[in-house]
């Protein structure tokens, strides 16, 4: 059997698109022998489609969608995930959110459709349904009656979605019990660095275990601050890779199963994955919301140059503006380094003076500005001078903020956190000196070289600030991605007066990380998508 995987990037909500998208893939697969052509979870409404499902007419667009899919798929058989209603089956066009606040059922499955040659044959509902990050499927959906397997063109196949894989003596040994060849597995995985190596280990261990092929088909592209990364599969049932995608990006990829041979896993490293991570999310994100512009302030340091460089290579340089805005606490040095990072990159270099303006605000105030209040107006005014650029040019904000920055709030709340983005919001300051010495000579080794500076007095460095990133990130490390307690950090090595002062920092600027702009996930502890504590609570360790 000839399997077409289509690993595809969809819109949430752009049925026509998607399905127009899913029939070129089609035709493309029938031009290609495939006797069967599967895609990912949820590839017609786009995921997460999240409270959009509860939208009136939103799963009946869904269904118009799957007609035309049907009607395309002459000749050969498509496995496409989508959303079922029973209330559709029944032949009534509504959907009664009061079951919802009543506590009862959705009434809404996400399915898998198996058509074959223009007919829609098995509707299969997932069973496990996942809560994680912010993406509720059980808020949305009900789990399916049961597994099953399905006959296709004289062969038995097994069909599961996403978690359904991922539960020990679940979905796949049921269908492997009841005679399945092959499983085949429609995924919207998100990434996150080295999930596709626990995808790969989880995915052979359940072959082996109930002794059946598995083809696993994941989604491609960027949605709000996830991205999903494709590297799609198929494994045998003695764990052997017959054959994978690459990463990030799609495509229709054919697959003999009938004369399967060892095949080898696309080399992707670290560092390539999270700069292809980013790029993506940013590509998708500008793009998939209506705009092709972005802009953002360029200092001079290695914050914003790396997302300088990021959204280059995303948007291409001539969609991309960088604008330095000097104050009188402005190095020379710094308008060198940040004019010859933009000369570099090929993007569009914009100086606004803010001295003027600040001097301004610091008369304006009933009492004189100092310290922190008269450092705080800069970054706020370059925030208010971005966004008036932004409405100008019909064009989004990308904030330069990184996690260990935003961890300890060493940010200013509506000045360098504004922004419809923040690419970056998920590595550490030791992360964002490894990707940007990828760039090679894209950015001037100068920004790598110097001391950090948010230059907002005379003679500011962040080392007088906080203390150095080599002790501040692997103690943020520790406390967010493993969950440390104080006296464990400490046990760890850390210094006792440095542990309490990142820790009252931490705590303090809950209420920053919840204002900022969505950031691209890049690990399980994400802020804003991969860790949800209370704005107000007293706990501290």
């Amino acid at each position: 059997m000839h399997v077409g995987i289509a690993q595809i990037n969809v819109h949430v909500g752009a049925f026509e698109q998607n399905a127009a998208a899913i029939i070129a893939r089609i035709e493309d697969a029938r031009d290609r022998g495939c006797d069967l052509v599967v895609f990912p979870e949820l590839a017609i409404p786009g995921y997460a489609p999240m409270d959009l499902v509860w939208r009136h007419g939103f799963v009946d667009a869904g269904r118009r969608a799957l007609d035309r899919i049907a009607a395309a798929s002459r000749g050969i058989g498509v496995l496409v995930g989508g959303i079922a209603s029973e209330a559709q089956q029944e032949g009534v066009n509504r959907f009664d959110l009061s079951a919802v606040a009543d506590g009862g059922g959705t009434n809404l499955y996400n399915v898998a459709y198996l058509i074959d040659d223009g007919r829609l044959v098995e509707t299969i509902a997932k069973l496990h349904l996942p809560v994680y990050d912010i993406y509720a499927e059980k808020r949305h959906f009900e789990p399916g009656p049961g597994a099953r397997v399905a006959a296709f063109r004289g062969h038995t196949i097994g069909i599961n979605i996403c978690e359904d894989l991922w539960v020990d003596d679940g979905p796949t040994e049921t269908q492997a019990n009841l005679g399945a060849e092959w499983v085949i597995n429609l995924s919207a995985s998100p990434f996150y660095a080295g999930k596709d190596e626990i995808r790969r280990r989880m995915v052979r261990r359940r072959a082996t275990e109930n002794g059946v092929g598995i083809v696993y088909v994941n989604l491609v592209g960027g949605q709000d601050e996830l991205v999903f990364d494709g590297g799609s599969f198929v494994v045998s049932s003695s764990g052997e890779i017959l054959f994978h995608a690459p990463f990030f990006a799609d495509g229709l990829f054919v697959v003999d199963l009938d004369a399967p041979s060892a095949a080898p896993v696309p080399s992707l490293d670290r560092w390539e994955a999270l700069r292809r991570a980013i790029t993506l999310g940013i590509r998708d994100y500008v793009l998939k919301n209506g705009f092709q512009e972005v802009l953002l302030g360029l200092s001079g340091g290695v914050d914003s140059a790396l997302v300088a460089a990021l959204a280059a290579e995303a948007v291409l340089p001539e969609n991309v503006t960088a604008v330095y805005m000097p104050s009188e606490f402005s190095s020379a040095e710094s308008r060198v380094d940040a004019r010859e990072t933009a000369r570099r990159l090929g993007i569009e270099w914009i100086e606004i003076s803010i001295a003027e303006p600040h001097d301004t605000l610091r008369q304006s105030l009933p009492q004189r500005a100092e310290g922190i209040v008269d450092e705080n107006l800069q970054p706020r005014l370059r925030g208010l001078l971005l966004m008036g650029l932004a409405n100008q040019r019909d064009a989004l904000v990308l904030a330069p903020g990184n996690k260990s920055e935003i961890a300890v709030g060493y940010n200013t709340l509506y000045g360098d956190t504004v922004g419809a983005l923040a690419p970056i919001a998920d590595l550490y300051k030791d992360d964002v000196y490894r990707m940007a010495a990828t760039f090679s000579d894209r950015i001037p080794k100068r920004v790598l070289q110097k001391a950090p500076s948010a230059e907002l007095r005379a003679g500011q460095r962040d080392a007088a600030d906080l203390p150095p990133y080599a002790i501040l990130d692997p103690i943020l490390r520790g406390l967010i991605e493993e969950n440390l307690s104080r006296d464990e950090l400490i046990a760890a090595g850390f210094p006792e007066t440095i542990v309490d002062d990142i820790l009252r920092r931490y705590y303090m600027n809950e209420h920053k990380r919840r204002q900022l702009p969505p950031g691209i996930k890049l690990t399980p502890k994400a802020f804003g998508i991969g860790r949800r504590p209370p704005l107000t609570n007293a706990y501290r360790h």
